[in-house]
């Protein structure tokens, strides 16, 4: 103990290699130290890849809408949104939900995704 501080085991094993080098040593072994205390270490992390601009048709069909947003977010791992965009499909073949307000679902339902992937590339 020095000063009233107490030192882990790996304090003191830092300290015991640095008291080991020489000068220089010393100095380069500080200069890294400040430098990982000071990187910003959201530097080095992954930008989302921005979605890819295609403008809805005007008339549209429910399988074309789903070949658009895949197309639109390629980043999106499409396995995860197959169970998803099955019911919005089945909504509109099998219980009467419109092309319009189906695809206007697959829309929110992609970009929701989208929104997910970006948070996770932030944390």
């Amino acid at each position: 103990m020095r000063g009233g501080v107490s030192l882990s085991p790996s304090e003191k094993r830092v300290l015991h290699l640095f008291r080991s080098l020489s000068d220089e040593q010393q100095h380069t072994v500080s200069a890294f130290m400040e430098f990982l205390t000071t990187r910003d270490t959201h530097s080095f992390s992954v930008k989302p890849v921005p979605p890819v601009e295609i403008p809805r048709p005007e008339q549209e069909s429910v399988v074309k809408a789903i070949k658009r947003l895949r197309a639109t977010y390629p980043m999106l791992d499409q396995n995860k949104l197959f169970h998803e965009t099955s019911e919005h499909m089945t909504g509109h073949l099998l219980h009467g939900k419109s092309a319009s307000e189906a695809i206007d679902e697959l829309e929110a339902m992609f970009a929701r995704h989208y929104q997910r992937y970006c948070d996770e590339l932030d944390k």
